[in-house]
C-alpha cells in the first residue's frame, strides 16, 4: 500500500500478474509540450479542456494537467495487493444520471436531425454522468463539489476526513475491479492533491515504443443478456449496419491522425473482439512509425474520435454547445512517459473512460457515453450509456442501480444461450462462424491500410499538389495516398491556402451546408472559382465537389438517408468503382447538364457523384476512406489526365 498523504497511483496493464505502484511528487502544467520528461518516469492526467491546445471549442473547467513524478515504482503481485487493499468499499448514496434517460433519448434525437441530417458531422459522442456520494466517517455535507466528470478540485476543506475517504474509496473501488472486471487495457486508482479516481478503461488511445506508434480505435457495442455472451448474439452483433458502420467511422478517423503523426502512415491490423464484463465491443489496432517527441504525438492526437465523434474539430464544436458543461478528464488520458535507452521516451497512454471520479467532499461522478450515428435508436444508446456505466457502478456499490429508470427492458435470454439464473455458456468469441463474420469485414476495405505501405507504382512522380483542409482530417489521409503515388504534397488551412505555382488544387472535404454563407465555405467557392475561371486543374472532393456543382448550376438537395460512413459501388469515368460516402447533401443531375461537363449519376438515382470537365473532376466519395478499396487506383488514373 502506498504510505497514507504520499500522491500515488496503481496501474495494471492487461492481465498482467503485477500491478505497478508509483509514488512521487506532483507538478501541474499549462500545455502538454510542459509535461517534464527529465529523468523519470511521469504520470500525467491529461483532462479534456487540453484539446484547446488544437485550437478546438471547449466548455472550460480549469481542471489541471496533473503530473506524477515518480520517485518510487513497485511491481506488487495482484494477490498480494488484494491482500492489501480494503476489502469493501465506502457506502455510496446514489443520487442518478445527471441527465434522465428521456433527456437523453430526445437528445440523441436533436443530434441525428440537426447536426447529422445537416451535413455538421458523421458521429457525435454525447455523455452522462451518473452521480452520488460515498458515506463515511468524516464525510458529512458540506464543501464544493469538484468540477463535473472528475474537473478540478473540489473544496478540500469542505468535509473533515473527505480526503482521507476520497483516498479510502479509489482503493476499495481499484480491489473491486481487479476481482471482477475483464478484458480492461488498463485498470488504475490515482490519488494526487485532490484527484482521485479509479477505472478499467477498454481502450488504448496511444502508445510510443521504440518509434512505433499503435492507437486502437474501439466501437460497436454488445450488451451481454443476463445469461451471458451467445454465438447468436455475437452474430447479430457483428453483422449489424449500425455497429459496423460505426467502428468503421472511428477507424477512418484515427488513421486521419496516424496519417498527421507518422510520415510513412499508419495500418490496420485486425479486427479483434474486445470482451468486457458487461459488453463485448470490436477494434482495430493502427500502426506506424515516427521520430517525433511524444508530447507533440499526444498533442496532435487529442482526443480519441471514440469519445468525440468525425471529424474532431466539428465534433467538439457540438460536444461544447450541447453538452454545455465541462467533461473533466472524462475522455481525457493517462499518459505514462517513461525514459528508454538513447534519451528516447517511450509513452502508453489509456482513454479515461469507464472511470469512478471522487472529490474531497465524497460527491461522485461516474461518466458514459455513446457514439451517435445517422441510424442510432435514442432508447439503445439510452441502453447503452447504462451498461458502460455498470461496471464501475458495481465496483462502488451501486449495481442495482444499472438498470434502465425510464425506457429499454432488460434484454431478454437469447436462442441457444443460458437462461436466467444459469451458469453462463461456454466463451463464444472462438467460434467458427464468429471469427469468419468478423474477419469478413476486412474483404470490404482497402488493401491500402491494411497492408504496409512501402513505395509502389509512381504515376504521379513530379506532381505537386496543395490540398485545401476544409476542418476534415481527411485531408491527411489523401495526402499520404499522394505521396505513396509520387507526388509532392502540401496541406494547407483553407484560411492560409494562397495559390502557388503547384500542379493541382485539391480542394477537400469537410463538414457543413455547401449552401451556407460561413467563411469556409465562402473560401472554398473563390478557391474553385479561381481554379475554373484560370483553367488551372483541381480535383475536389466531397463538400468541395457539392461547391464546385452549385457553381456550374446544379442545384443541391439534403438527403433524406445520409450517407455517413456508408461504402457504395458505382460506375465512376467508365470503370465501377467502390468508395466510402460521408454526405448529407448531395448534388442533383439537371436535365441538361452544363455545356462540356461529364455528370455521373447513382445508378437509379439523380444523385450526382462525380463531375469532370477541361483539367477539373470531382468526387462525391472518399478515395482516401478505408471503405475506398478502389481510391488509390482512381487517384491514379484520374490526376495524371488532369495534370498532363
Amino acid at each position: 500500500m502506498p504510505p497514507a498523504g504520499q500522491p500515488f497511483a496503481l496501474i495494471r496493464r492487461g492481465a498482467s500478474p503485477v500491478v505497478e505502484v508509483l509514488t512521487g511528487e506532483v507538478r501541474d502544467v499549462a500545455a502538454t509540450g510542459d509535461i517534464p520528461l527529465e529523468s523519470r518516469p511521469v504520470l500525467a492526467m491529461v483532462p479534456f479542456r487540453q484539446i484547446a491546445e488544437r485550437g478546438f471549442d471547449v466548455v472550460d473547467d480549469y481542471a489541471p494537467l496533473r503530473c506524477l513524478i515518480v520517485t518510487e515504482r513497485r511491481a506488487v503481485p495482484v494477490a498480494e495487493l488484494l491482500a492489501e487493499l480494503p476489502a469493501a468499499a465506502p457506502a455510496f448514496q446514489a443520487e442518478g444520471f445527471d441527465i434522465a434517460d428521456a433527456d437523453y433519448a430526445e437528445q440523441v434525437k436533436q443530434v441525428i436531425a440537426e447536426e447529422i441530417g445537416r451535413g455538421q458531422g458523421a458521429n457525435f459522442v454525447l455523455h452522462r454522468s451518473f452521480r452520488g456520494r460515498i458515506v463515511a466517517a468524516g464525510a458529512a455535507d458540506g464543501g464544493a463539489a469538484g468540477a463535473a466528470d472528475g474537473g478540478a478540485d473540489g473544496d478540500a476543506a469542505g468535509a473533515a476526513g473527505g480526503a482521507a475517504d476520497a483516498r479510502e474509496a479509489v482503493l476499495a473501488w481499484m480491489a473491486a475491479l481487479l476481482r471482477g472486471e475483464q478484458g480492461a487495457y488498463w485498470t488504475y486508482a490515482v490519488w494526487a492533491d485532490g484527484l482521485a479516481f479509479a477505472g478499467a478503461s477498454p481502450e488504448r488511445h496511444l502508445t510510443i515504443k521504440a518509434g512505433v506508434v499503435t492507437m486502437n480505435p474501439i466501437s460497436g457495442t454488445y450488451r451481454h443478456p443476463p445469461a451471458g455472451p451467445t454465438v447468436p448474439g455475437l452474430l447479430s452483433f457483428l453483422t449489424d449496419a449500425k455497429e459496423v458502420d460505426e467502428l468503421f467511422m472511428v477507424v477512418d478517423e484515427e488513421l486521419k491522425l496516424m496519417s498527421a503523426v507518422c510520415p510513412s502512415g499508419g495500418r490496420m491490423i485486425g479486427p479483434y473482439l474486445k470482451p468486457m464484463s458487461q459488453v463485448t465491443h470490436t477494434e482495430y489496432l493502427l500502426e506506424g512509425l515516427t521520430e517525433a517527441d511524444p508530447r507533440q504525438v499526444l498533442r496532435q492526437t487529442m482526443f480519441a474520435p471514440t469519445v468525440t465523434g468525425a471529424p474532431m474539430q466539428n465534433a467538439c464544436a457540438v460536444i461544447a454547445r450541447r453538452e454545455r458543461r465541462p467533461r473533466g478528464y472524462y475522455a481525457g488520458v493517462l499518459a505514462l512517459f517513461e525514459p528508454g535507452p538513447g534519451g528516447v521516451w517511450d509513452l502508453d497512454a489509456p482513454i479515461l473512460i469507464r472511470t469512478a471520479y471522487v472529490d474531497p467532499a465524497g460527491r461522485v461522478t461516474v461518466p458514459a457515453g455513446a457514439t451517435l450515428v445517422r441510424h442510432s435508436d435514442p432508447l439503445s444508446e439510452v441502453a447503452e450509456t447504462r451498461t458502460k456505466a455498470a461496471g464501475m457502478l458495481r465496483a462502488i456499490g451501486a449495481a442495482a442501480l444499472s438498470a434502465p429508470d425510464a425506457a429499454p427492458p432488460a434484454p431478454s435470454p437469447e436462442p441457444g444461450g443460458a437462461g436466467p439464473g444459469q451458469a453462463p455458456g461456454p466463451p463464444v468469441a472462438g467460434d467458427p462462424q464468429v471469427k469468419a463474420t468478423l474477419l469478413y469485414r476486412n474483404e470490404r476495405l482497402a488493401e491500402f491500410w491494411l497492408r504496409p505501405q512501402p513505395s509502389g507504382a509512381s504515376p504521379l512522380v513530379g506532381i505537386d499538389v496543395a490540398i485545401v483542409d476544409a476542418e476534415d482530417h481527411f485531408s491527411q489521409m489523401l495526402a499520404h495516398l499522394l505521396r505513396r503515388l509520387g507526388a509532392t504534397v502540401r496541406v494547407e488551412s483553407w484560411r492560409a491556402y494562397r495559390p502557388g505555382g503547384e500542379h493541382l488544387v485539391i480542394p477537400g472535404p469537410g463538414p457543413g451546408d455547401p449552401a451556407g454563407g460561413e467563411p469556409r465555405i465562402e473560401r472554398l467557392r473563390h478557391v474553385i472559382g479561381g481554379r475554373l475561371n484560370s483553367g488551372r486543374p483541381f480535383l475536389a472532393v466531397c463538400l468541395s465537389h457539392q461547391i464546385l456543382a452549385r457553381h456550374l448550376g446544379l442545384d443541391l438537395r439534403q438527403l433524406t438517408r445520409p450517407h455517413q460512413g456508408e461504402q457504395l459501388t458505382d460506375e465512376l469515368f467508365g470503370a465501377a468503382a467502390t468508395l466510402g460516402y460521408y454526405n448529407t447533401f448531395t448534388a442533383v443531375a439537371p436535365l441538361t447538364p452544363p455545356a462540356g461537363v461529364e455528370v455521373v449519376r447513382r445508378r437509379g438515382t439523380d444523385e450526382v457523384i462525380a463531375l469532370r470537365g477541361w483539367r477539373f473532376a470531382s468526387l462525391q466519395g472518399h478515395p482516401e476512406s478505408a471503405l475506398s478499396p478502389d481510391g488509390l487506383g482512381l487517384l491514379a488514373r484520374l490526376i495524371p489526365a488532369l495534370v498532363r
